[in-house]
């Protein structure tokens, strides 16, 4: 197969150089404390962006977006995709509601039925979604089509979970729970209609999960054929960047189900300018060093491709335009942004590749790039409103998390009752919490207000929980 894959690939160049290379950014919304629609978009347009990704079909940005030469990407939410996958009138409805009424003023190219649906497995409504994937694809396309609109492409970000294995890339294959059932049909159609494989594809967390056997320059682009580089066995493709070798893993996996030739598309890539403590290498450094080293690559002129695509382009969107205060999860979920909230940027950096990589200000220093051992506490944000924080604690002392000893030490009498300080209860609340649940989930986010410390807030007799790394 690795032979046959390597043979067939270069003879699509000519066909896929035909697509512009501009970098496009994902624009999410999840703050609490953004620009306006009407100055993100002067943003992005200021950034010499090519184009816009966005997670809904937002009727405000879709009009700030008319008569731009922006090139739009917009979303069916996941929840209405079994909805529309059994009913053509639903699919209608929804190209009615969201895309006749801005197109073709506003350059809307790519219309995304759901985001990362195959990775969401934890019940039956869930893989039920799967099987409607496909449908509810088809639907939107016919949709389309009975509107006399061919330009517009269809398809769904995955995310790289879809792959039972990735390495060596010419060994990859899509799990079994999704190859013959999910992904062949898939395939299928986005062969026939000459649409893209939309993949979100992060270098970083394959990397700050296996520090050890994968090198940081080597997810940055800073390997070379000298240094830093993986023969595959199967293929004999030489590879020095880790994005080159998750890609490829893809083509080789749909190549397996018969399907050689359908185009890539970066819907999502980037790297964490900030993050917890227990995760390595989420800094302003290597943020930097990877967006922009990824710009080059991907803007480069004749097109780079990949070792089993030489020379095609890959479109592809930067994951984010801002840090995004109100996303949950670990830390580096929030610090993805190009930009701070007020629109400043974290760091410098030009989309249009045009500026030379040594022309930029030096970066700060990496101070996190190697797994931290050591405790760790969870403690009150600075800064933080009062009312949230007093509701916070309320809530986790006089719950149903309070029957399970996450506020004993607070009770009055206690070691940890005095003195009474309602950011000192907090606190040992917070760390209390996520010391017993850590194992299950939990994080030391608390709805923005609380944040990791390496510092004991331990005082006295009161000894906080922590969470050993």
């Amino acid at each position: 197969m690795g032979s046959l894959v390597f043979f067939l690939f270069p003879l699509l160049g000519l066909s896929f150089a035909e697509i512009s290379s501009k970098i496009g950014i994902n624009y999410g919304q999840l703050g609490n404390n953004l620009p306006s629609p009407n100055s993100s978009i002067e943003l992005i347009k200021s950034m010499n962006a090519g184009r816009v990704k966005l997670y809904d079909a937002n009727p405000e940005i879709l009009n700030l977006l008319s008569g731009t030469n922006l090139q739009v990407s917009i979303m069916v939410p996941n929840s209405e995709i079994s909805t529309i996958a059994s009913n053509q009138a639903k699919a209608d409805e929804w190209v009615r509601n969201n895309v006749l009424p801005y197109y073709p003023q506003t350059m809307i190219r790519y219309l995304l039925v759901g985001n990362e649906v195959l990775s969401y497995n934890s019940s039956d409504q869930d893989r039920q979604m799967w099987l409607d994937l496909v449908p509810a694809m088809t639907k939107i396309k016919s949709s389309l089509k009975a509107q006399n609109i061919t330009n517009i492409k269809v398809g769904t970000p995955l995310a790289m979970d879809v792959l039972q294995s990735t390495f060596p890339p010419s060994n990859s294959m899509f799990r079994p729970d999704i190859s013959n059932s999910v992904m062949a049909p898939m395939l299928r159609f986005l062969n026939r209609t000459n649409s893209f494989m939309f993949i979100d594809v992060y270098p970083f967390f394959p990397w700050s999960s296996n520090t050890t056997n994968i090198s940081l320059d080597f997810a940055l682009f800073r390997g070379n054929n000298n240094t830093d580089y993986y023969t595959d066995p199967g293929s004999g493709l030489i590879y020095t960047n880790l994005l080159d070798q998750m890609l490829d893993s893809l083509i080789y996996a749909m190549a397996k189900l018969g399907y050689p030739n359908i185009r890539l598309l970066i819907t999502e890539t980037g790297w964490p300018n900030s993050g917890d403590i227990e995760q390595p290498g989420a800094n302003i450094h290597n943020a930097a060093t990877y967006n922009r080293n990824l710009i080059h690559r991907m803007v480069a002129k004749p097109p780079l491709g990949t070792p089993a695509r030489p020379g095609v382009v890959i479109p592809t969107f930067i994951f984010s335009l801002f840090d995004e205060n109100q996303k949950t999860g670990p830390g580096t979920e929030r610090h993805w942004g190009l930009l701070h909230a007020d629109g400043t940027p974290i760091y410098d950096i030009d989309l249009t590749g045009k500026r030379p990589l040594e022309d930029y200000e030096p970066l700060p220093e990496a101070n996190n790039n190697s797994p931290y051992k050591g405790s760790v506490w969870c403690v009150v944000a600075k800064g933080v409103n009062n009312d949230e924080l007093s509701s916070a604690l309320n809530n986790l002392c006089n719950s149903s998390a309070a029957g399970n000893g996450t506020c004993d030490a607070l009770s009055p009498g206690k070691e940890c009752y005095e003195p009474v300080s309602e950011i000192l209860h907090a606190s040992y609340a917070f760390s209390s919490y996520w010391a017993k649940f850590r194992s299950h989930g939990a994080t030391c986010y608390f709805n923005g207000l609380a944040e990791q410390t390496t510092v004991d807030p331990s005082h006295g007799s009161c000894k906080f929980p922590s969470v050993t790394l």
